[in-house]
């Protein structure tokens, strides 16, 4: 299109019988010549490039035409509403019975504006993406970098910070689990590095509440039998049948611990997996197995300490009394099993973290919610439904629309300027609602 044109004029034409698009450009010089006189001649408004060529879309269907007629012009608003009334003299197309019905005017120039628009929200969507990606590189690189840094050593050993002085301490087989376990927030965590139990270890084990988190396979069993014969072990849990605690997400890790058995309960002989798994799944006589506050991966970070057996719903003992609030056991609460029992958890929880769920709505992962991209692209299997306790913002709504996400609830929406169909977005609120 010239750039001197300044609106377009769009008519529709319906003919009784079948034309074609000669037939229609022929009816409209035809038709109105001499019809506006000699100043708004078409042919003439053509020749001076007042007018643009007639550009006209026709097809046939069940012995009737139909067509649309697009005309460009460059004179004033007045003459281009008079030159596009006179199309609507028209009564015949060829041998036909015709009519033509204006349908707009539209200013070139707007539609200009309309498409400076679209593509400024397409480069506002796209064109920012790997300044924001580097961003969150940078920031999940520091993150682990801490994490990594908050690895010390105990006697020699891998270690969390708190190994040292904390009430409680997890023994974990590898330097690799100690890591997992710190991204979670555990920092009580110590790798005893094999079957040879370090002496450091078993004098650990003396003075200590002692939970042993072991691989859930036959390595772990034979770490197990020879931690119960150097030392004092209290409790005992292991990962899923055939998987290692460092591969395990935060909810696994929590249900895990919050699973643990009494170790005086278990046989000292190669069932002992089997019965930390059946107690799991039957439950404790007379009272709770939880995983103490400390496993939030973000803020005030804690031990994750061992609480267990018959005693747990009895009065406090002096030594309870005594202790940190925030080591007390909590009771484990049922996993929710809607999306919006999942979003009152979350969101209205105030947990400032994101929870990916599978499609039978259970529980595959938990991360901060600043790290909820980061969360997505490492899932083990694709999530099918998200909810975060803060902002949705266009980049991670891009991020679940690419990892096959179908639906997303947050605390509230940022900007979107793009909305993929296949991501459902709502809010907590309107989710309760």
């Amino acid at each position: 299109m010239d750039d001197t044109f300044k609106y377009l004029i769009h008519a529709d034409v319906a003919a009784n019988g079948v034309v074609e698009r000669s037939d229609v450009v022929g009816a409209i010089f035809g038709q109105t010549e001499g019809l506006l006189g000699e100043e708004l001649d078409l042919r003439d408004l053509q020749q001076s490039s007042k007018v643009g060529r007639i550009d006209v879309e026709v097809s046939s269907e069940a012995g009737q035409s139909f067509g649309d007629v697009t005309i460009a012009s460059s004179l004033d608003r007045v003459d281009t509403a008079i030159l596009a009334a006179s199309l609507e003299t028209i009564t015949r197309v060829g041998p036909c019975r015709a009519r033509v019905d204006v349908t707009d005017i539209e200013d070139v120039r707007q539609a200009k504006r309309r498409e400076v628009v679209e593509r400024a929200k397409e480069l506002l969507g796209e064109a920012f993406d790997e300044s924001i990606t580097t961003s969150e590189e940078i920031q999940a690189e520091v993150r682990e970098a801490v994490r990594v840094a908050d690895v010390t050593e105990y006697d020699g050993l891998p270690a969390g910070p708190r190994v040292g002085d904390a009430d409680a301490v997890i023994l974990v087989e590898g330097r690799a689990d100690v890591v997992t376990l710190l991204k979670y927030g555990i920092k009580n965590a110590v790798a005893v590095e094999g079957t040879d139990v370090p002496d450091a270890v078993a004098g650990l084990t003396q003075d200590r509440t002692v939970t042993a988190f072991l691989d859930g396979d036959r390595g772990g069993e034979l770490i197990l039998r020879e931690l119960r014969q150097v030392g004092d072990v209290d409790y005992v849990a292991f990962a899923p049948d055939g998987r290692s605690v460092e591969d395990l997400p935060r909810h696994e890790v929590v249900r895990a611990l919050q699973e643990k058995v009494e170790a005086a309960d278990l046989p000292d002989d190669e069932r002992v997996r089997d019965a930390v798994a059946g107690d799991a799944t039957a439950g404790t006589d007379g009272g709770t197995v939880t995983v103490e506050a400390g496993t939030e991966p973000e803020g005030d970070q804690r031990d994750a300490t061992a609480a267990s057996g018959p005693d747990a719903g009895a009065d406090p003992t002096p030594e309870q009394e005594g202790a940190d609030p925030d080591t007390v056991p909590e009771p484990a609460e049922p996993e929710p099993d809607s999306l919006a029992a999942h979003a009152r958890a979350v969101v209205g929880g105030e947990t400032d973290s994101v929870r990916l769920l599978d499609a039978d709505l259970a529980i595959l992962d938990e991360a901060p919610a600043d790290g909820a991209a980061a969360a997505v692209g490492d899932a083990d299997e694709p999530p099918h439904a998200v909810v975060l306790d803060g902002s949705l913002t266009q980049r991670l709504l891009d991020v679940l629309a690419e990892h096959g996400v179908e639906e997303a609830v947050a605390h509230e929406t940022g900007e979107l300027v793009k909305r993929p169909v296949e991501v459902r977005v709502r809010t907590a609120d309107q989710l309760a609602a």
